[in-house]
């Protein structure tokens, strides 16, 4: 599943589309680069073994930190935890898993920017749209460390540290 969904974002960014649906037919509107559809799940975001890790990373890069078993974003200088880390969490999912280093798919116009990170939307006039559903901590049955939705009940970005939820209101 995993081999098929890189392989479609990067087939869609190779035709030089600057918006990508996911789980539904197009973006609500022309301000939208990356939008997934309803229902219960959520975006798993990339797991480092450290922020320390991530080089070069800019504003807004957001990572699961293994080390740290939490979700965080990069903000100007430093790195900010989004999650509360309670209880013993599992990162199996991903101990066998050999990194590779030139994965990378951009969703944009500008394909030429070098800014590091799997997944890179380039527009500077566009914006990502999580994984909409009321309650993610009740609907999504199995959620894995490093997953967020926005729950659309309580208007909360949700976010899973592999042990509890976590929400942050804009």
């Amino acid at each position: 599943m995993k081999k098929i969904f890189i392989l479609l974002l990067t087939t869609v960014s190779s035709i030089g589309f600057s918006q990508v649906a996911i789980g539904k037919q197009g973006v609500t509107n022309s301000d939208v680069s990356l939008e997934f559809g309803q229902g219960n799940k959520g975006i798993i975001l990339p797991w480092v073994n450290s922020e320390a890790a991530v080089s070069d990373a800019v504003p807004g890069t957001i990572i699961y930190d293994v080390t740290d078993k939490k979700v965080k974003v990069k903000q100007l200088n430093s790195w900010r935890d989004l999650s509360v880390r309670t209880g013993d969490v599992s990162t199996t999912l991903q101990d066998d898993v050999a990194e590779r280093g030139n994965a990378k798919v951009i969703i944009g116009k500008d394909h030429s920017n070098p800014t590091p990170g799997i997944l890179v939307l380039s527009d500077s006039d566009k914006a990502m749209i999580l994984p909409k559903m009321e309650n993610p901590h009740l609907n999504i049955k199995n959620p894995e460390a490093g997953m967020m939705a926005y729950d659309t009940l309580s208007h909360q970005l949700a976010v899973f540290n592999g042990s509890v939820w976590t929400f942050w209101k804009p």
